[in-house]
């Protein structure tokens, strides 16, 4: 199955970067693809960390993705899904055969939500069909985590275990809540984060209290 991020700001964050590291963990490298990055973007714009992880990414948009990507199943319209916030419908396990490729606009997980989901069907009208995960808003690496739990592990929407808004206590005088849903994993019951991303979350928090002071 093949996941595309249409990134759309300017350079990597550590957040993004973290995200997408995760993300390329989670599916694999040759089946993500960023797409839309901006049209000065060389290899040195990319961090180093996901050169290493061999990631895949283009200033191409979508519908020119397989100029740089031949091998790639042609896009035809009705058979890329856009997960969507606002759809009518949640994805469902059964939709496996419907869809070549699952795009998801820009960073999910801003906060507060910016509608780039409704940028990318103007974009790209009769290409793309929405799809839901749920009311709540997620960060990216846990939208592809969902639908990855959805699509290829047949999993329904509603037997997955989330936490929403899950607070991070770093010792008595510190904690963090972050605005978002998370899937929580199994083993140790906790949210499943991107390796690194407690610790940023942890310095942002440390960079945010030195400013009130």
């Amino acid at each position: 199955m093949r996941y595309i991020i249409e990134h759309m700001e300017q350079g990597f964050s550590e957040w993004v970067t973290l995200e997408y590291a995760q993300i390329i963990r989670d599916v694999g490298a040759t089946n993500l693809i960023i797409s839309s990055l901006p049209a000065s973007t060389t290899e040195k714009d990319i961090p180093d960390k996901l050169l290493e992880m061999n990631i895949q990414w283009t200033t191409k948009q979508l519908t020119e993705i397989t100029q740089d990507f031949p091998a790639l199943e042609p896009l035809k319209n009705g058979r890329i899904c856009l997960l969507d916030p606002r759809a009518e419908k949640d994805l469902q396990p059964n939709e496996s055969d419907d869809f070549d490729y699952f795009v998801f606009g820009g960073i999910l997980g801003d906060h507060p939500p910016r509608d780039r989901t409704k940028e990318l069907k103007e974009q790209y009208p009769g290409l793309l069909v929405g799809r839901r995960l749920g009311d709540k808003q997620m960060t990216t690496d846990t939208a592809v985590r969902t639908t990855q739990l959805i699509i290829e592990g047949k999993k329904p929407f509603d037997k997955i275990k989330f936490i929403d808004y899950p607070e991070f206590r770093f010792n008595k005088h510190e904690a963090t809540e972050m605005p978002f849903r998370y899937v929580l994993d199994n083993c140790n019951g906790k949210p499943i984060l991107p390796q690194g991303m407690l610790q940023l979350i942890k310095k942002d928090s440390e960079q945010t209290l030195d400013d009130l002071f």
